[in-house]
């Protein structure tokens, strides 16, 4: 199990990184770089610095980045960190954008088991122990929070069968996180994710009691060979069986 230091640094190590890009951000913005620059360099520096801090903190421990190569060693590792030192490179690279996030997890015997996720445009990290206090639920109709650009099939299926409105945001964590921080309800996405883009956003969300699970009900589990994992929902548990019936009912009839 997760140890009280694993907790307390992923959560510094998230919140130093998301300061360290706010900088790099900032910095680039007043220069007057180019769109690419701006991500490259925060996807740059945000993992170098990263990587620094995990192996010098958890020198026996594997690590998984979205912007590192792939040691397929960390197979045979119990503990494996799987990060995403930039989630949300459109949105960071657009000067104004709030929803970015830096991503910190820890997977043991492939279960997330301590994390955190740094919302740094916000000033806001959120952890897994102590975890997020869960907002109360506004009222009003179930809040959907969908990509910017094309709703995935599974939030349009839950949104129809529990008639949610939809609120677009970017990153998948400030996504999942939106939940947590009670500005939405539900996060459902399917056709297209990494381990690294919801392994934290996973973590703080179920610490905080929320449900998450794939989108036909498994766990959510991590460090397997292909680090492909395409979809996941996240909701408050008072969503969660209405939203899940919708989704089996569609997988069950394909």
């Amino acid at each position: 199990m997760a140890t009280q230091l694993d907790h307390t640094e992923a959560v510094r190590i998230a919140r130093e990184a998301g300061e360290l890009l706010v900088g790099v951000r900032e910095r680039l913005f007043a220069l007057g770089a180019d769109t690419w620059t701006v991500r490259d360099q925060g996807d740059r520096q945000a993992h170098e610095f990263i990587m620094e801090q995990l192996q010098a903190t958890f020198p026996g421990d594997a690590i998984l980045s979205e912007e590192g190569a792939d040691d397929q060693s960390r197979l045979t590792h119990e503990r494996v960190w799987i990060v995403d030192p930039l989630d949300g490179t459109r949105e960071f690279s657009e000067p104004g954008r709030s929803d970015w996030a830096v991503h910190v997890a820890l997977a043991e015997s492939g279960v997330p088991t301590a994390g955190a996720v740094a919302l740094p445009a916000l000033g806001v990290t959120l952890g897994t122990d102590p975890p997020a206090v869960l907002a109360e639920r506004e009222p009003g109709p179930p809040r959907m929070v969908v990509s910017r650009s094309r709703p995935p099939a599974a939030a349009l299926i839950v949104a129809d069968a529990i008639g949610a409105q939809l609120l677009s945001l970017g990153s998948a964590g400030a996504k999942a996180m939106a939940v947590v921080l009670g500005h939405a309800d539900i996060y459902a996405h399917s056709g297209g994710q990494y381990e690294w883009d919801n392994c934290a956003p996973a973590a703080v969300a179920m610490a905080a009691g929320l449900h998450a699970s794939r989108c036909d009900g498994s766990p959510m589990t991590y460090n397997h060979p292909d680090p492909w994992l395409p979809d996941l929902v996240i909701c408050r548990p008072e969503y969660a069986e209405e939203a899940m019936a919708a989704l089996a009912a569609v997988i069950d009839a394909g």
